[in-house]
């Protein structure tokens, strides 16, 4: 245990912080989800949606320091990639 008030207060605010990005996290994989179930079952409207919500919550947990640059491209690369496939077989 931190002797030092100033240690102290680290401590409580790393486990803050730790717990709101946790819980960031969750909320992304559940948005990743609901784009993998649009695309699952062919919804293009849904799907849509949904990885534009996907997409603002990437942008968001990267610009609270969440995520890296790298990761949130690849995964928004990733989603962008489903979603073209799926308008390019519905299209046929």
């Amino acid at each position: 245990m931190p002797i030092k008030s100033a240690a102290f207060k680290a401590l409580r605010q790393a486990k803050k912080h730790a717990e709101r990005n946790k819980l960031a996290k969750l909320k992304l994989a559940d948005a990743r989800r609901a784009v993998r179930k649009a695309l699952d079952k062919a919804e293009v409207k849904k799907a849509e949606e949904a990885v534009k919500n996907a997409i603002k919550m990437l942008d968001k947990a990267y610009s609270r320091g969440i995520m890296k640059l790298n990761t949130v491209s690849r995964r928004k690369s990733r989603l962008m990639a489903g979603l073209a496939k799926l308008k390019a077989s519905a299209k046929k």
